[in-house]
C-alpha cells in the first residue's frame, strides 16, 4: 500500500534544485529605473536558500525597465528598436545590479542570455542545457533571462513566465517559484472585495471551476496572470511543483520549512523526458499531417509509431527532421512529433500500406521515439 503524496508546500520546501522567477513591476519603478531596496531583498532570499543547501537559478525580467530611466523614457516603448536599445542598456544594468548585491554574500552569478531559438533547436537546447549545469557545478548562481537585445517577435519565448518553466524542466528542477506583484491566485478580481485566495491548485483543469480573474499587466512587463497560469501548469504536469506568491514576500516563499504564502501547484503529471518536454512545450512546429481515426488510436492508444497508411492530408513547408503537429479528424491536436519525410515526398506516400511502398519509402512518418502525445491517457 503506498501512502499519499507529499503536499506540494512540503515538496516545495524540501526541493535541493530551485528555479525563481521575478517580473519587471518587483524590481523596479517608472521613475527611477532598478529599485536597489527591491533587489537586495531578492538577493538576501536567494542567498538565504543557497546557504540551506538549495541549488538556485534566477529568471529575471527586468531588462528593459531598467533602461527606461537611464534614456530618459517615461513609459516601455512600443516599437521593437527602442525596445532592444532600453534592453542593451538596462541589461548590463541589471547585470552589475545582481553582482554587487550576490558579492554581500560572498556568492559569484553568471549571466545566461536566451532565445527561442536556443529552446526551439534541439542542438541549442543541450548546449543551453550543459552552460546551466556546468554553472550550478561550479558553485555560480546563473542569471536568465530572455536577450532582448536581439529577439523580434518572431523568435521570442514569449514572456519570462514560460521562460522559467522551460528552464525549470531544461535543468531537472524539484521545484518552480513564480514571484509577482500579486500575492497569488484568486477566485476573483483580488482588488475586489469577495475574492478568495486558493491555497492550492491541485490539477491544471481544477481552474476551469473557478473564475480566474487579476489586473492586467503592468507597464513595465509583458506578463500577466494568464501567463503565470500556463507556466505553471507547464511546470507542474511535468512533476515540478509550483509556487506563486508575492515578490514581497520572497523570504517566506522560499523558506525550507515549506512556504506559507501564494498558490502552491500541485504536481500532477510524470516528469517526461527533456526530449519529450521540448516537442511538447518548446519545438518551432513547421506543419501538420491529419490522421485517421485509425492512425490516432494508434499514436494516442497504443503509444505506435506514424505510418503513412494512417495519413489522409498534409500542410506546410517542412523537411524531415523538423516537428510536425499530429492532427485527428475533428481538427484536435492529437500528438507533435519529429517527421521522417519532407513535405514534398509525402503525397505520394500518404493513406499507402507499407508493403505497397518502394523499401526505402518504408520507414515510420514518425517513430514513436520521436513523438509526444497531447491528448489521451
Amino acid at each position: 500500500m503506498t501512502g499519499a503524496a507529499p503536499a506540494p508546500r512540503a515538496l516545495l520546501g524540501a526541493a535541493r534544485r530551485v528555479v525563481v522567477k521575478v517580473g519587471s513591476s518587483s524590481l523596479t519603478s517608472l521613475s527611477g529605473g532598478l529599485d536597489p531596496a527591491r533587489l537586495d531583498r531578492l538577493v538576501d532570499a536567494l542567498a538565504a536558500r543557497r546557504a540551506a543547501g538549495s541549488q538556485v537559478v534566477l529568471v529575471s525580467s527586468g531588462a528593459i525597465a531598467a533602461g527606461l530611466a537611464p534614456l530618459g523614457l517615461t513609459r516601455r516603448p512600443r516599437d521593437l528598436a527602442t525596445q532592444q536599445a532600453a534592453a542593451a542598456v538596462g541589461q548590463l544594468l541589471l547585470a552589475q545590479a545582481y553582482a554587487a548585491s550576490f558579492a554581500r554574500h560572498g556568492r559569484a552569478i553568471g549571466q545566461v542570455l536566451l532565445t527561442a531559438d536556443d529552446m526551439i533547436r534541439r542542438a541549442h537546447y543541450r548546449n543551453a542545457q550543459r552552460t546551466l549545469e556546468r554553472l550550478l557545478g561550479l558553485d555560480v548562481l546563473p542569471v536568465v533571462n530572455e536577450n532582448d537585445t536581439v529577439a523580434t517577435d518572431e523568435i521570442r519565448v514569449g514572456d519570462n513566465d514560460r521562460l522559467a518553466a522551460l528552464v525549470a524542466h531544461l535543468i531537472g528542477a524539484d521545484a518552480l517559484v513564480l514571484l509577482s506583484d500579486v500575492d497569488g491566485l484568486y477566485d476573483g478580481d483580488p482588488r475586489r472585495a469577495g475574492s478568495a485566495l486558493i491555497p492550492e491548485v491541485g490539477a491544471p483543469d481544477e481552474l476551469d471551476a473557478v473564475r480566474i480573474a487579476a489586473p492586467g499587466q503592468g507597464s513595465l512587463g509583458r506578463g500577466g496572470m494568464a501567463t503565470k497560469i500556463t507556466a505553471a501548469a507547464m511546470a507542474s504536469a511535468s512533476g515540478i511543483p509550483v509556487l506563486l506568491a508575492a515578490a514581497e514576500d520572497v523570504a517566506d516563499a522560499l523558506d525550507p520549512a515549506g512556504p506559507k504564502v501564494g498558490t502552491a501547484f500541485r504536481p500532477s503529471g510524470r516528469r517526461m523526458s527533456a526530449r519529450r518536454f521540448w516537442l511538447r512545450h518548446a519545438a518551432d512546429v513547421r506543419g501538420r499531417l491529419d490522421l485517421d481515426e485509425g492512425a490516432v488510436a494508434a499514436v494516442i492508444g497504443k503509444r505506435r509509431s506514424l505510418l503513412a497508411a494512417g495519413i489522409h492530408g498534409t500542410s506546410g513547408d517542412f523537411v524531415a527532421g523538423d516537428v510536425v503537429d499530429l492532427v485527428g479528424a475533428d481538427g484536435t491536436v492529437v500528438a507533435r512529433g519529429v517527421v521522417g519525410f519532407d513535405a514534398a515526398e509525402l503525397p505520394a506516400l500518404i493513406g499507402r500500406r507499407s508493403r505497397d511502398l518502394a523499401p526505402e519509402q518504408r520507414r515510420e512518418v514518425v517513430h514513436a521515439d520521436d513523438l509526444v502525445p497531447l491528448t489521451g491517457p
